[in-house]
């Protein structure tokens, strides 16, 4: 029996790869999603590549799972993909201490993000 499955929440020329607990701040994070927002795939992976960001390897590692989906999942043509969405979301914030002068304490924030990158077919153009 069981639980009925859920009905796909994106449409048929779409595939979505996300990434959780990103060790990044979430603004830092959406510099790097911002630039390749509605890029073709193609022309993404090559900005990423070349970017000097220490988190654009890990968000080119989202767009190739996003990439490979669209491909052996959905059966998409890869030639034809873009980005059509890539958002970023805060997640948790691991808080640390050290020592300062006069016995008081400096905080230190450590925070993460998760990245969520779907790439859509572009339609034929005739």
């Amino acid at each position: 029996m069981g639980k009925k499955s859920a009905p796909r929440p994106y449409a048929d020329n779409e595939a979505m790869a996300y990434s959780k607990h990103m060790r990044v701040s979430a603004q830092k994070l959406n510099l790097v999603a911002s630039q390749i927002r509605g890029m073709n795939c193609e022309a993404a992976m090559a900005e990423l590549q070349f970017s000097k960001r220490r988190i654009a390897g890990d968000v080119k590692k989202v767009l190739e799972s996003a990439i490979a989906n669209a491909e052996n999942n959905h059966d998409l043509d890869v030639d034809r993909l873009f980005v059509a969405e890539a958002s970023v979301g805060r997640t948790m914030v691991m808080k640390r201490w050290r020592a300062r002068a006069r016995g008081r304490t400096g905080k230190i924030l450590k925070p993460f993000s998760n990245l969520r990158v779907i790439v859509r077919e572009r339609e034929e153009t005739v």
